[in-house]
């Protein structure tokens, strides 16, 4: 009986991979048509131009939390001030900071507390007090002073409610926006009133030169589990996200970097305060909402590197990260089970969902499972090893050719990398993930819906950065060298 079962387990287990390489190659196509459409869909020079002219340009406002990021928020805000567009703002929300973030932000940016007609569209907790610059260097700038909510949500939602443009741009303050980041994504918005939602790629900060909040030097991470990531991101939104774009089907518009319609989001409710998968969460809602009332609706992707991030450069990091990912994922299933097969919600309903569920959502559980069985088998013998390798090497060839791919559209839409030799690394990369990266990743999402199941205690946390750790050394320095009479 229980080699019948192994038997067909095999099967389905065939059939699984044989879905998930055709789903792939779908993708591939969707995407490369996608991306060639919007390469040569209309000349950059007079968008920009009719963008930078017209007086119909529509404004935006670029929200970012902030929480505890004394050493670091000047830089960033100066960071987020360099969009090179003509009506825009910059909302940071201090989430209730321990540290000296707001008083930074305060002395750096001539910042006065200023009367400021708050209306709670969307509930988050106790709003305290709005700042303004009194140096018009800084006119686009505002801080919004709250309680701390315990997630980035609840900071959005109280900055939606101080921000005063129609559309906005949702990002974290550490990350570092092209200067072109609102023209790239407000063109699809320019081109059709159904657009709700844009998503601009995000790519790795790590190893990048920066200098004055800006990317000068654009090269790849110097850690191997950032260079898995930044493949894994590139992989993510030059094809999946891409690809699903083209059908209208995306998935999520990430919470890293993703500009949105103010009103749409507010009658959806706002971001949930308590969701650990905040962008897809927030992408079902709006969607949801646009059906439920019969509203036309565009999702885009578009194929410009708009937002440079700092990704987990340690297997600690990366573990509480991915964890909290998979605690979300199931969190959402769980939260709208409604949406799932459900022809009412259109491509999200009756193509993404289901794509997601069987793909992503149950690929960990049935990866582990099939390992285990694989090991069982190898014990007693019931492995054909001649046809486990050539099934082995077929796979492990398509997932570097989807690699070359990524890479390939990655050069067309104009490199994330400067050198051409920064992308061996990533071919390393690829050669690589499948042994070392890909097994924790099933790990770590296994834990995390094991952690929702059992209803433990979530938080958030700190993620350790980097270009923390080098701040804090430099303070140091420049303290050591200011008692000794050096120079830094």
């Amino acid at each position: 009986m229980s080699d019948l079962v192994l038997y067909f387990y095999g099967y389905i287990i065939f059939f699984y991979s044989m879905g998930l390489i055709i789903s792939y190659v779908i993708l591939m196509l969707l995407a490369e048509i996608g991306i060639f459409r919007e390469k040569y869909h209309h000349l950059p020079e007079y968008a920009k131009h009719m963008i930078d002219t017209s007086p119909y340009t529509p404004g935006v406002s670029i929200i970012a939390a902030a929480y505890n990021e004394e050493r670091t928020i000047v830089e960033n805000v100066n960071s987020l001030l360099g969009q090179d567009y003509p009506r825009f703002e910059v909302v940071i929300v201090n989430d209730g900071s321990r540290d000296k973030t707001l008083e930074t932000l305060i002395e750096h940016f001539s910042l006065v507390e200023v009367p400021f007609a708050y209306v709670e569209h969307i509930h988050t907790q106790p709003y305290k007090r709005l700042f303004k610059s009194t140096n018009p260097q800084y006119k686009q700038l505002t801080v919004v002073d709250k309680e701390n909510g315990g997630t980035k949500a609840d900071a959005i939602n109280a900055g939606l409610n101080a921000s005063l443009y129609p559309y906005f741009i949702n990002t974290d303050v550490d990350c570092i926006l092209a200067p072109d980041a609102i023209t790239q994504c407000i063109l699809p918005i320019l081109e059709s009133n159904d657009v709700i939602a844009v998503s601009g790629v995000m790519t790795s900060s790590n190893g990048c030169k920066i200098k004055d909040g800006k990317i000068v030097e654009r090269k790849p991470p110097h850690t191997l589990w950032a260079l898995f990531q930044t493949l894994e991101y590139l992989r993510s939104f030059l094809i999946g996200k891409m690809g699903w774009s083209t059908i209208n089907a995306m998935p999520n518009v990430s919470g890293g970097y993703g500009l949105f319609r103010k009103d749409v989001i507010i009658a959806a409710g706002g971001y949930s305060g308590d969701s650990f998968a905040e962008d897809m969460d927030m992408l079902i809602r709006m969607v949801g909402y646009c059906c439920d009332f019969k509203k036309k609706y565009r999702i885009v992707q578009v194929p410009a590197n708009c937002c440079w991030t700092e990704m987990p450069s340690t297997l600690r990091v990366l573990h509480r990260q991915r964890t909290r990912w998979g605690r979300g994922l199931m969190q959402t299933f769980v939260r709208h089970r409604s949406f799932l097969f459900n022809h009412k919600y259109k491509q999200l309903g009756m193509v993404t969902l289901p794509y997601v569920f069987f793909f992503e959502f149950l690929a960990p559980f049935i990866e582990f499972t099939g390992l285990v069985v694989f090991i069982y088998q190898a014990f007693t013998g019931a492995v054909n090893w001649q046809t486990a390798s050539i099934i082995f090497l077929g796979i492990y060839t398509f997932c570097i050719i989807l690699a070359l791919v990524v890479l390939f559209y990655d050069y067309t839409i104009g490199g994330t990398f400067q050198k051409a030799r920064s992308y061996f690394l990533i071919i390393l990369a690829a050669l690589l993930e499948p042994f070392i990266y890909h097994p924790f990743i099933v790990f770590f999402s296994i834990k995390g819906y094991f952690n929702y199941i059992l209803r433990k205690r979530a938080a958030w946390g700190e993620m350790t950065r980097k270009g923390f750790a080098n701040h804090k050394k430099q303070h140091k320095i420049a303290i050591k060298n200011n008692r000794t009479g050096g120079e830094v």
